[in-house]
């Protein structure tokens, strides 16, 4: 019973995240070898390695001291040996949660302060607006073609950043434009893309209640996050025309075959 409680309380405690996400978040270390490794890991360590990052990546919230991760890698180590003893564990769990959401809070402030001070910063730059929503817009590069309506899907190449200068994602390194309909995205790019014209660049300063707000989307976007976008606004993307209708009734094997294309097609 004590095993099954505290298996909820901690599955409460660290959701699962996005493989995506998970990806995202643990790119910049799985680049960079550990600093003591003595020899080229082999394909199992690896797997172990990256089993490891997994876990990591929803704990980051805690900010441990290197003490404190001490602790944390004793406690898995007894764990997964079975040397734990899970009676007094229980009773450490709902301290736990509250730690977790303690620093949490306290990383969100500390995230929302330094985005105030930047988008003050950014506002003051020559050629910057703030809209009436406080995205912060900059032309960098001034487009001639028309400009998108909400109800639009666009092509853009974009690179999103932390106000530290970290990027969280990028179409320019995948070498990939991405499309998507503005009405679908965070609030910052619908209304902020719409203020380009096709072929412009802009810079897009966005409040945390203009994107992702004060809970985030963790492990890859921190909560109460002010975000940086450069977006270059590629195309507006026609719609797709719905598949033409049959002029007249066909045999049955070639209406069924008509069907299965038009399928396939959407």
């Amino acid at each position: 019973m004590t095993r099954s409680r505290i298996a909820l309380a901690v599955a409460a405690l660290l959701a699962t995240a996005p493989l995506a996400a998970l990806h995202a978040a643990a790119k910049p270390a799985a680049a960079k070898p550990a600093a003591n490794a003595a020899a080229p890991m082999t394909d199992d360590e690896k797997a172990l390695y990256s089993l490891g990052v997994i876990l990591s990546s929803n704990i980051q919230s805690f900010e441990f001291s290197a003490a404190e991760l001490e602790r944390v890698k004793q406690g898995l180590a007894d764990g997964a040996l079975g040397k734990a003893n899970l009676e007094e564990v229980e009773k450490h769990v709902g301290r736990l949660q509250e730690l977790q959401g303690q620093r949490a809070a306290a990383a969100v402030e500390r995230e929302k302060a330094a985005g105030v001070a930047y988008q003050a910063k950014a506002a003051a730059e020559a050629g910057a607006t703030r809209l009436d929503t406080g995205v912060i817009l900059r032309h960098i590069a001034e487009g001639t073609g028309p400009s998108p309506q909400q109800s639009d899907q666009v092509k853009v190449h974009y690179e999103g950043r932390f106000v530290d200068g970290k990027v969280f994602d990028s179409s320019y390194q995948r070498n990939e434009p991405a499309t998507f309909p503005l009405d679908g995205v965070i609030p910052c790019w619908t209304l902020g893309v719409q203020q380009l014209k096709v072929g412009g660049k802009a810079q897009l300063v966005c409040p945390p209640d203009q994107a992702y707000g004060d809970a985030g989307r963790p492990p890859q976007m921190r909560g109460g996050a002010t975000l940086v976008f450069s977006v270059e606004l590629l195309e507006i993307v026609a719609p797709t025309p719905p598949a033409a209708e049959a002029a007249s009734p066909a045999p049955a094997a070639a209406g069924a075959a008509a069907g299965s294309h038009a399928g396939h097609a959407h």
